[in-house]
């Protein structure tokens, strides 16, 4: 069931929010703010797994993670384009629940599902603060327009270099287990019933290892121990030079 949240955290595929994001997320939960989670697709073209199973993990790792919901619009994994039914069905969703900021997929990134998402729910932004764009929510009812204040996107797999950190310092334990939810990606060792599956650049033990040394890549500039990376599309404004790390 959507509800009003104080953040929106949407990835193209389930497991997108978890991988570069999640850090972030736990620790605006913590600090009492409101999140919910949105995926546009069910990775059905994933290598391992399908979308029954990857949709199950993902809301075990919702449930996890504290979010307020999970929903998926059923988008075609791969095939998907920026289109007036896709940019209304994510429209449908920001005008539910009306968030201050939204997290989105990176800018540019190795799979081109990422940059494509990204252009889209910026978009969809935008046009959700438009009164004469007409949605109505699932009692039928007209929503009411609704612009978030910012879209930050999340950092990827290609290292590209962040406008902003945030401190993740003290969750990326719980930040790795919300990720082993998704046992069909991620569990490449023998007593996992996926091992067998075929292997992938994101399946081993490698890339676990790849995430914990970028958290702390992108902490050391700024003096965190760990952090996560952001891309902004306009550039955010301060009225206290203080309040930056």
């Amino acid at each position: 069931m959507i509800s009003e949240v104080d953040i929106l955290a949407i990835g193209v595929h389930p497991d997108d929010v978890e991988l570069s994001s999640c850090g972030t997320v736990l620790t605006h939960i913590d600090q009492g703010y409101t999140v919910g989670l949105l995926d546009l697709t069910r990775g059905e073209l994933g290598t391992r797994g399908n979308a029954e199973i990857r949709t199950q993990e993902a809301l075990d790792a919702a449930e996890m993670m504290g979010a307020k919901f999970r929903v998926n619009l059923d988008m075609q994994d791969g095939l998907f384009r920026n289109t007036e039914e896709n940019i209304r069905k994510i429209i449908g969703v920001l005008r539910a629940c009306r968030p201050k900021i939204v997290l989105a997929n990176a800018v540019e990134d190795r799979h081109p599902d990422h940059g494509r998402a990204a252009k889209l729910v910026v978009d969809a932004c935008f046009y959700s603060g438009l009164m004469k764009l007409e949605t109505r929510g699932e009692d039928g009812e007209l929503q009411e327009r609704w612009r978030p204040q910012a879209v930050y996107h999340y950092i990827q797999d290609k290292n590209l270099k962040p406008d902003f950190v945030v401190d993740i310092t003290g969750y990326l334990e719980k930040k790795m287990a919300i990720i082993q939810c998704y046992r069909s990606q991620f569990n490449d060792h023998e007593s996992n019933e996926y091992a067998k599956e075929a292997k992938t650049p994101i399946s081993g033990k490698d890339f676990m290892d790849f995430l914990s040394a970028k958290a702390r890549g992108f902490g050391r500039e700024a003096g965190f121990e760990l952090a996560e990376g952001f891309n902004v599309a306009r550039y955010p404004g301060v009225k206290d030079l203080f309040v930056l790390k």
